[in-house]
């Protein structure tokens, strides 16, 4: 039987990887200059985890969740999405506790897993980047956040990057507003796709942001949210678009934009950019003030938002964008025979603890065929290692590109490699 990977899965190769660690190093730097640090959470959690935060009737948990039990009989969840872990290690760790700085702000990445059908930059298992922040109920949180995406799209050279927006109120104005929807939605039903039927009776909001076209149809005239904002909703939502304004950060607001996360409320977003054509969300979000209380804990507010890796990369790919990876060799040593086998060993290892990165060949081939992987490996100096260099204690060192040369013993490479190459220009 031919061994492949399961559907919907990838394998990241060399040459695909650097591109991946690139796009994480650029957001680690941008997410602790926010003073975020690092939570790492288990790739599975207890099935209830997401059924209580997610939304039991979520199409995460009705169709997309890997679930299963255990030896143990445990029901067990390979884990969709972040946020649901970071909240239940907030709770458990108890990191609401008073000696404990506030917010608390995190951020993660890791591999998420759903049972959908592979699309563009969404597999089945795909990788996600997100944060989340707790404790803060001002909206400059909101704006910080999404600042802080903002400036990672900026820092990567993502060009047509626009935020939308919208807000679902808090508690009371979303019941108003569901039940405005429902009475709106229920003389169309009939003409409504399948899944919009059964989320009618569910979670209505959920209709808003189908792509299917009768349910774009149906929607169109469908009530604003905005309509149904109290008092206090109505100043958050103006505070932020206040702010945003202050920081000179463009939106549009989409009033059917309502996230596939029962969680929210108040503030949500995405971040789009066009791909051939093609509007792609990049990365999104909001605020969640109950979550925490689902999971046992103090009432604490929280926003956050996740983005997905393989679409962030077929972005930079599709945009022609170059990402600045440090590539090649500082140093190819060449070995000429069994007899230089111990001291080339010796020599890569001595440049490689001053910091340099340093290969050497090990398969006993003919010089050209050494000098082609040179080459291949881009790099900057060479050094040809036979009986006679090792007799004689010194090498030539040479500039693989403008062919450059200087000698120098074993001693003096231990001693310094740097030095001998700023000698070779």
């Amino acid at each position: 039987m031919k061994q492949q990977k399961p559907k919907g899965t990838q394998d990241i190769l060399p040459g695909q990887s650097e591109k991946w660690q690139y796009v994480e190093g650029v957001a680690r730097d941008v997410f602790a200059r926010y003073n975020y640090a690092e939570i790492r959470t288990p790739l599975f959690e207890h099935y209830e985890v997401f059924a209580r935060s997610v939304g039991d009737t979520s199409d995460i948990v009705t169709k997309e969740m890997y679930d299963f039990y255990d030896k143990g009989e445990r029901h067990i969840t390979l884990r969709p999405e972040g946020t649901a872990g970071v909240v239940r290690a907030y709770v458990e760790n108890k990191l609401f506790a008073p000696e404990v700085q506030k917010p608390v702000k995190v951020y993660y990445m890791g591999s998420m897993f759903r049972y959908e059908r592979p699309q563009a930059g969404r597999l089945r298992e795909f990788h996600q980047l997100g944060v989340e922040a707790f404790g803060s109920a001002n909206p400059a949180t909101d704006v910080e956040t999404m600042a802080m995406a903002y400036q990672l799209f900026q820092t990567l050279g993502i060009k047509n990057v626009r935020l939308t927006l919208n807000s679902l109120g808090n508690t009371e104005s979303r019941a108003n507003y569901r039940q405005a929807l429902i009475d709106y939605l229920m003389p169309l039903k009939a003409s409504l796709s399948k899944d919009s039927q059964r989320r009618l009776e569910e979670n209505p909001l959920r209709v808003l942001d189908s792509k299917e076209p009768e349910d774009k149809q149906a929607v169109a005239d469908a009530p604003s949210i905005l309509d149904f904002l109290d008092a206090e909703s109505q100043a958050h939502f103006d505070a932020v678009r206040e702010m945003l304004d202050a920081l000179a950060i463009p939106y549009v607001i989409d009033t059917n934009m309502v996230r596939g996360l029962d969680y929210y409320n108040h503030t949500i977003f995405e971040f789009i950019t066009e791909v051939n054509g093609t509007d792609l969300t990049i990365c999104a979000g909001g605020r969640y003030d109950g979550l925490v209380e689902e999971f046992e804990g103090p009432k604490t507010p929280g926003f956050g938002f996740g983005l997905g890796q393989e679409r962030l990369l077929m972005i930079l790919e599709a945009q022609g964008i170059d990402l600045p990876l440090s590539s090649g060799l500082d140093l190819y040593v060449a070995v000429l025979g069994e007899e230089a086998n111990l001291a080339a060993l010796n020599l890569v290892q001595a440049v490689r603890q001053q910091g340099f990165k340093a290969e050497r060949d090990v398969l006993n081939r003919k010089l050209k065929a050494q000098f082609k992987s040179a080459d291949a490996f881009s790099a900057k100096t060479l050094i040809t290692l036979g009986g006679s260099e090792v007799e004689s204690g010194q090498v030539t060192v040479k500039n693989n590109q403008t062919r450059a040369e200087v000698l120098a013993t074993f001693d003096e490479i231990v001693a310094d490699f740097a030095g001998i190459v700023a000698k070779l220009g």
